[in-house]
C-alpha cells in the first residue's frame, strides 16, 4: 500500500475512523478537532440523546409494571416516580465527555497526531491549521486529506434558538428543571425521538407536524403505531400544521401555526433537520464542488471533485448515520492508500428509530419496491401473540418482511418493537448476502425470544415448490 501524510478536518465518527483506518495502512496521520473527539455525534448528538431515551424507557418500563402483578405499598399508592434533571444532564453529558475521551485515548495510542484546532484547504496538498491555544496558524503539507465537519442544526430565522426557552437539540442538556410544557416542531426522526423521551418522562408534549402523520419517511404502519402510541401516552399531535415562528413570552414561549393559529408552552425544541457544515473550509478554493444544498459531493469512494481530497459524514449528505459516516471514512482511506475497497452501498444499511417503541428497518421500503415495479411479497405479524412479548408486558409492535416473489430473497424488513434495533441484525444479514426466507425459517430460534418472529414471518413467506 502507499503511504504518506493524511490531513483529516474533523474529529467525528468519519474522521477518527478514517484516522485508525489510515494509521493501520502506515500513513502518518495528522487529525484537527475543534471541539472534541467523537464530534457532535458523540457531544451533543447521538450519545446524549440516546442515553436521555435510555432514561425515558425505565419510565416506559415502569408504567407496565401494574400488568405484570407488581404492585405499590399501599402507602405509596399514589406516589411518582420523579425525574431530577440537572443530574440526569450531568449525567448524558458525562457519558459523552467519556466517550470522547476513550476516542482520543484510542487514536493517540494508534500513533495519530491530534492538533485542537480548526483546517481549511490552502490546495489540494496543503492544510492551514489555527490551533486552540491561539498559537499561530501553521500549514501542514498532505498526500491525502479528508474532510469530516458534520453538520449542525437548521435554524429558521423567525425561531432562533436562544438556549433558554427556544432550543436546538444541542441545547436541551443545559435544562436544570423539567419543561413545563414542551412544544416539539418537526416530526422528524429528531423531533419524534424527544417528543417521545420527554413524553415518557412525564413533561406535557405538543408535537407540531408539518405532515399529516409523524415520521413521514419511516414505513407508514410503523409511523402510524408510533403516533397511536404518542397520543395514547398524553402527547398532542398537531398534523398537517406547519410552524412559521416561535417567540418568547414573560414565562415561556408561543409557537406560531400556519393560517394563524398558535400554541403555548415554556420551552420550545425546534428540530427541523441539519445544514452541513462546509463554510470557512476554503472548499471553493481549492475547487471542491458542492450540492445546492452545500454538501460536498462525493463519489461512492468518498472522492470528491478534487483529486486527493477526500470526505466523510453529514457533511457530504449521503445518509446521516453515524455508521455511514464511519464506513465513508474507512473506505475513503482504503481507497487513498492503495488497500482493497468496497464502494459504499447504501442497501444493506440499517436504521433505527428510538422511540418507544423503536423502529428498525433495512432493505428496501415498501414504497420503494412498488415505485419500481419490483414484484414483491409482504408478510407481517403483531408481537403481541409472541410468547416472549406477554412475559414482559409488550403489547405493541410487529415484524415485517418484504420478499422477491419468485426467488423468495429478502428485500428488505421493518421490526417495531422496544429495542428494535437489536433485532434487525439477521435480517440484515440476510438483505446484505441476498438470503431467502427459507434460510431465515430455517435457522433455530430461542424459545421464547421477540426473534422468534422473524422466524415465524419468513415461514408464512415460504412458497412450495412447484409441481412438475
Amino acid at each position: 500500500m502507499t503511504t504518506g501524510q493524511v490531513v483529516i478536518i474533523g474529529g467525528g465518527p468519519g474522521g477518527y475512523e478514517a484516522a485508525l483506518a489510515g494509521r493501520r495502512a502506515g500513513a502518518h496521520v495528522v487529525l484537527v478537532d475543534k471541539a472534541g473527539l467523537g464530534g457532535a455525534a458523540v457531544l451533543t448528538d447521538v450519545v446524549p440523546s440516546k442515553s436521555l431515551i435510555a432514561t425515558a424507557e425505565w419510565m416506559t418500563i415502569l408504567d407496565r409494571a401494574p400488568d405484570l402483578g407488581i404492585r405499590l405499598p399501599e402507602e405509596m399508592r399514589d406516589a411518582h416516580h420523579l425525574v431530577d434533571m440537572t443530574a440526569m444532564n450531568a449525567r448524558l453529558q458525562g457519558l459523552a465527555t467519556a466517550q470522547s475521551g476513550d476516542i482520543e485515548r484510542r487514536v493517540l495510542r494508534e500513533g495519530v497526531e491530534v492538533i485542537p484546532g480548526t483546517g481549511r484547504l490552502v490546495s489540494a496538498r496543503q492544510v492551514a491549521v489555527q490551533p486552540n491555544d491561539g498559537s499561530a496558524e501553521r500549514l501542514v503539507d498532505a498526500d491525502v486529506i479528508l474532510i469530516s465537519t458534520g453538520a449542525t442544526p437548521r435554524v429558521l430565522p423567525t425561531a432562533v434558538p436562544d438556549g433558554e426557552r427556544i432550543l436546538s437539540w444541542t441545547q436541551l442538556y443545559g435544562l436544570t428543571e423539567m419543561p413545563g410544557r414542551l412544544i416539539v416542531v418537526g416530526s422528524g426522526v429528531t423531533g419524534a425521538e424527544f417528543a417521545g423521551a420527554y413524553s415518557a418522562l412525564g413533561v406535557d408534549v405538543v408535537l407540531v407536524s408539518s405532515r399529516n402523520q409523524v415520521l413521514p419517511n419511516q414505513d407508514p404502519d410503523a409511523a402510524a403505531l408510533i403516533e397511536r402510541v404518542f397520543t395514547g401516552r398524553g402527547m398532542t399531535v398537531l398534523g398537517n400544521s406547519r410552524a412559521d415562528a416561535a417567540h418568547r413570552t414573560p414565562d415561556g414561549v408561543v409557537v406560531e401555526l400556519d393560517g394563524g393559529r398558535t400554541v403555548e408552552g415554556t420551552h420550545a425544541l425546534i428540530a427541523v433537520g441539519s445544514v452541513p457544515t462546509t463554510k470557512g473550509l476554503g472548499l471553493d478554493e481549492a475547487g471542491v464542488k458542492l450540492t445546492s444544498t452545500g454538501h460536498i459531493e462525493v463519489d461512492r469512494v468518498s472522492r470528491t471533485s478534487v483529486p486527493g481530497v477526500y470526505a466523510a459524514g453529514d457533511c457530504t449528505g449521503v445518509l446521516p448515520l453515524a455508521s455511514v459516516s464511519a464506513q465513508q471514512g474507512r473506505i475513503a482511506m482504503s481507497h487513498a492508500l492503495g488497500d482493497a475497497v468496497r464502494p459504499l452501498s447504501l442497501a444493506a444499511v440499517a436504521t433505527n428509530v428510538f422511540t418507544a417503541p423503536e423502529i428498525a428497518a433495512v432493505g428496501q421500503s415498501e414504497a420503494e419496491l412498488y415505485a419500481r415495479g419490483r414484484s414483491y411479497s409482504v408478510s407481517r405479524l403483531s408481537l403481541a401473540r409472541n410468547p416472549r412479548a406477554k412475559m414482559l408486558g409488550i403489547h405493541e409492535g410487529f415484524v415485517k418482511i418484504f420478499t422477491h416473489t419468485t426467488s423468495g430473497t429478502v428485500l428488505g424488513a421493518v421490526i417495531v418493537a422496544p429495542r428494535a434495533g437489536e433485532y434487525i441484525y439477521p435480517l440484515s444479514l440476510a438483505v446484505a448476502h441476498g438470503l431467502t426466507v427459507d434460510h431465515l425459517a430455517e435457522a433455530s430460534t430461542v424459545y421464547p425470544s421477540l426473534s422468534g418472529t422473524i422466524a415465524e414471518v419468513a415461514r408464512m413467506l415460504h412458497q412450495s415448490e412447484p409441481d412438475d
